[in-house]
C-alpha cells in the first residue's frame, strides 16, 4: 500500500509499504477514504518529538471495513466507520471509566496510545491507503447511512471536533457563559463551532493569521488579532475590564508571542489574565513532557515559567489533558446527522494522498489559505 511515512524533520515521503494485517482476531482492517493532517503532527514533522523515522503518519481517519478478525460481533465488512484518535482496550482500568485518552493496555508502561503518533505506541497511521484498527468492537464508531455525504463532516469525530468539545468542557463552560479561545487552528476553529452551539453569550478567538480570524469570524466568533496588541488586554477591554468566563489553550508548547517568537508559557500566561476570577481555563493543545529542541532551558524540560500568583490570586481551575474521544463522538455524530454540527466548514484542501508532502510544507508553513487539509487515499 501507499503510504505518507516519516524520514526526519521536515522530510515525509509517500512509500509503498507492506499491507497491515490482521494480527489478532479482535482486529479489522480499513480502507481509508478520508485521512487529515492535524496540527499535532506538525510537532512531529519538524523534528520536536521522538518519532521515529520509517513510521506512517496519521491519527485521523475514516475509511470502510474490507477485512474481519474471527472475534469482532459488531463491526461487519462493509460498514463505514471512523476511528478516535486514542487506541482504547475497552477493559482497563481507564478505559472502564470512558478515560480512553488513558488507556493501560495499547501502549504498556504509559498511560495512552494513538495511532501515528510520537511515544504513543506502535500502532501506524492512517495517512494510507489500509489501517489495522485493534479492538475493532470498541474503537470503530460505526457512521449513520449518509456517512458517504458527510464524509468530510464525519471524519472530524476521529479528533478535532471531540477535542475542541472537550476543550471548552475541561474549562467548565455553562451556557450563557462567555468563552476565550487562544489559537485559531483547526482545534481552536471547533473549540468555538462547540462553544457557540452549546450557547455562548460571547466567543473570543485569538490568533495572528488572517485567513484564520477571518473564518472564526466566521463562524461567529469575535476575532482578536494579536498583532495589534496583548491579546488578553483586548479581551479585557472588549468586557469592561472583567474578561471571559472560560478560556480555551488551543496551540500548544509551540506556540508564540505576539511578535512571532516562540514561548510556551505565552498563551497560558494571557488565559490567566484575561479569564475572570474563579473562571475555568481548559488546555487541549500539546505539551510534553521533554522538548530537546526548544529555545529555552525551562521548555527542553517541558516546564515553563507560569504566572502561578494571579492564577492562585483569582481562584481560577484548570483542566487539561488528551481527549477522551469515545466519550463524546456519538453524541457529536448525532448533531452531525441532524445538521447541528457542521465541523467541515474549515476545510480549505482536499488533496489526493500524493499530495501529503506538499501539502505538509504549507500547513506547516501557515502559509494562507491552508487552514485544514483532508487527504483522500485512492484519489
Amino acid at each position: 500500500m501507499k503510504a505518507v511515512v516519516y524520514n526526519g524533520p521536515k522530510d515525509v515521503s509517500v512509500k509503498t509499504i507492506d499491507d497491515p494485517k490482521i494480527e489478532k482476531q479482535t482486529d479489522v482492517i480499513i480502507r481509508l477514504t478520508t485521512t487529515n493532517i492535524c496540527g499535532s503532527d506538525l510537532h512531529m514533522y519538524e523534528g520536536r518529538t521522538s518519532f521515529e523515522k520509517g513510521k506512517v503518519f496519521g491519527h485521523e481517519n475514516l475509511g470502510e471495513v474490507i477485512e474481519v478478525g474471527s472475534a469482532v460481533d459488531r463491526i461487519k465488512k462493509g460498514d463505514r466507520v471512523c476511528m478516535p484518535f486514542n487506541v482504547g482496550c475497552g477493559f482497563c482500568e481507564n478505559c472502564e471509566r470512558g478515560l480512553t485518552g488513558f488507556c493501560l493496555t495499547t501502549n504498556p508502561g504509559t498511560a495512552g496510545a494513538a495511532y501515528g503518533f510520537a511515544e504513543m505506541g506502535p500502532w501506524q497511521g492512517g495517512q494510507a491507503e489500509l489501517m489495522r484498527v485493534p479492538y475493532a468492537d470498541f474503537n470503530c464508531l460505526k457512521l449513520p447511512e449518509d456517512a458517504e455525504e458527510k464524509e468530510d463532516d464525519y471524519v472530524m469525530l476521529s479528533d478535532i471536533f471531540p477535542t475542541g468539545w472537550h476543550g471548552v468542557e475541561l474549562s467548565g463552560f455553562l451556557p450563557g457563559e462567555s468563552i476565550a479561545i487562544y489559537g485559531a487552528g483547526p482545534v481552536g476553529l471547533m473549540a468555538a463551532h462547540s462553544a457557540e452551539i452549546r450557547g455562548a453569550s460571547q466567543i473570543f478567538v485569538v490568533d495572528s493569521h488572517d485567513d484564520r480570524l477571518k473564518l472564526a469570524e466566521a463562524m461567529g466568533a469575535i476575532p482578536i488579532d494579536m498583532r495589534k496588541g496583548d491579546p488578553a488586554q483586548q479581551i479585557l477591554d472588549a468586557t469592561g475590564g472583567l474578561g471571559t468566563d472560560r478560556g480555551v489553550e488551543a496551540v500548544g508548547y509551540q506556540c508564540c508571542d505576539r511578535h512571532g517568537k516562540e514561548r510556551s508559557n505565552y498563551t497560558m500566561n494571557c488565559l490567566v489574565k484575561s479569564t475572570k476570577a474563579t473562571g475555568g481555563i481548559g488546555v487541549v493543545g500539546v505539551f510534553i513532557p521533554e522538548d530537546p529542541n526548544a529555545p529555552d532551558d525551562l521548555q527542553k524540560e517541558g516546564k515553563m515559567a507560569f504566572d502561578f500568583g494571579n492564577f492562585w490570586f483569582k481562584g481560577q481551575k484548570i483542566g487539561t489533558g488528551q481527549c477522551n474521544v469515545k466519550h463524546y463522538n456519538r453524541r457529536l455524530m448525532k448533531l452531525i446527522e441532524q445538521g447541528r454540527a457542521n465541523p467541515a466548514q474549515i476545510i480549505s484542501h482536499r488533496l489526493p494522498l500524493d499530495q501529503a508532502p506538499d501539502a505538509y510544507k504549507h500547513f506547516d508553513g501557515r502559509d494562507a489559505g491552508w487552514t485544514k487539509v483532508v487527504l483522500k487515499p485512492g484519489t
